[in-house]
């Protein structure tokens, strides 16, 4: 357990459930495990934490929240902005929709009542198999950049560049893997997973991109095309 511990410590995942003891419990497993949490009772009251305290590296969600935003509607709203990885609980036996959750809006479901060691192995597989980019609130590329993912901004030397919702997804996508190629398929699934797109079409919001980061200052480009194997993002 210890050795988990060191291996998960400055993971932080947050936890949104209108059910304080559920809250609780999740709470007790991670962090006895040495996640960090970050807890909310509602989609409102996540989404302003998400506005203040940066991204985590994985979202639990309930599906059932009331009042308020539902556990998809709390997705959609999230991945406007990034493709943060979620998981959905939810005590509903309800195979439609588990098939609609992993299809448009979820990486894996639990189901109450739950155990912690399924928590820890859902949680766990979902973390190896896309990686953790823990945002704060302003992650720092170098001196000429950095990135607030929640206001959907990049201060370049300092000024405040709006960016749009895909581009701040393709952003998210690219500096979780920095410094490593990231293929053109799995990008345009991350952006686009509910439509066909094509290359030419990402093409364009990377040119987009690259001239809002990219002001003449850095001696090299953030954004370099990988040819026949994608995009990858390069701190200067």
């Amino acid at each position: 357990m210890r050795d988990d511990f060191r291996l998960h410590a400055g993971r932080k995942i947050l936890v949104v459930d209108d059910n304080d003891y559920t809250v609780v419990i999740l709470s007790h497993i991670l962090t006895k495990a040495g996640y960090e949490i970050v807890a909310a009772s509602s989609g409102e009251e996540a989404l302003t934490l998400l506005n203040e305290k940066g991204l985590p590296d994985l979202a639990i969600v309930d599906y059932h929240m009331y009042p308020g935003m539902s556990g998809f509607e709390f997705c959609r709203a999230v991945h406007q902005f990034t493709d943060l990885p979620i998981i959905m609980v939810t005590a509903v036996p309800d195979e439609s929709l588990v098939h609609a959750g992993l299809d448009e809006h979820v990486e894996d479901f639990v189901h109450k009542p739950f155990s912690p060691a399924v928590v820890l192995a859902r949680v766990g597989k979902v973390l190896e198999r896309l990686g953790s980019f823990g945002a704060q609130p302003l992650t720092r590329v170098d001196e000429h950049l950095a990135i607030d993912f929640p206001r959907q901004q990049a201060l370049v030397n300092g000024r405040a560049i709006s960016l749009t919702p895909i581009e701040t997804k393709l952003l998210y996508v690219l500096l979780r893997h920095a410094g490593k190629p990231v293929n053109t398929d799995f990008i345009l699934r991350r952006i686009w997973p509910q439509e066909i797109a094509f290359e030419d079409r990402l093409h364009v919001h990377v040119h987009r991109l690259r001239r809002k980061i990219e002001d003449g200052t850095t001696s090299t480009p953030y954004i370099v095309s990988k040819r026949g194997r994608g995009y990858m993002f390069q701190a200067t």
